[in-house]
């Protein structure tokens, strides 16, 4: 079995689920935060946002050190421009992705600061990891965008907003 179609697949799928979340975001919200020691909504959005780049540096680097990479966050200047910094980078991803081997898909890929290793892994392993940010942080958008009173859309089957206006037809 092939790993790039699986990781193609996968990614298609969750951007799906992003796009709805981040349609979403109230841009008049991006400043708060539900805890000093969150982010802001803007932050996270921008992070969201920046996610699929990481496909592309994953399959075009052998590591991230954050202590000489000269890495810094993103701050989108609104929702919408979250929204467009995703589509970017998942265009980008999606290109280079397809565009890959198998064989790209096998040396190892390192997460650091420094002397401190977070992880080392295969490419792909860090490609799955870089989709489980995604949705880890998506579901923190949820929680966000819940504490606001914003109605959420399902990711995986109906919301509990989506249950709410929801009325099954009997089986018959």
């Amino acid at each position: 079995m092939k790993i790039i179609p699986m990781l193609l697949k996968e990614m298609a799928e969750e951007a799906v689920t992003t796009r709805k979340m981040l349609s979403i975001v109230p841009e008049d919200k991006l400043d708060w935060q539900p805890h000093p020691k969150s982010m802001t909504l803007r932050q996270l959005t921008s992070h969201i946002g920046e996610l699929p780049a990481w496909v592309t540096m994953v399959l075009n680097t052998n590591e991230l050190d954050f202590a000489t990479s000269g890495y810094t966050e993103h701050n989108c200047p609104s929702a919408a421009a979250a929204a467009e910094f995703f589509e970017q980078n998942y265009a980008s991803a999606k290109e280079r992705l397809e565009n890959a081997t198998e064989e790209e898909l096998l040396p190892d890929w390192t997460l650091r600061n420094g002397e401190i290793v977070y992880v080392t892994c295969t490419r792909a392993e860090m490609i799955r990891t870089t989709f489980c940010q995604l949705v880890h942080h998506r579901a923190q958008l949820g929680v966000f965008l819940r504490l606001l009173d914003v109605p959420i859309p399902g990711s995986y089957g109906p919301s509990a907003d989506e249950l709410q206006n929801f009325t099954a037809e009997p089986a018959h």
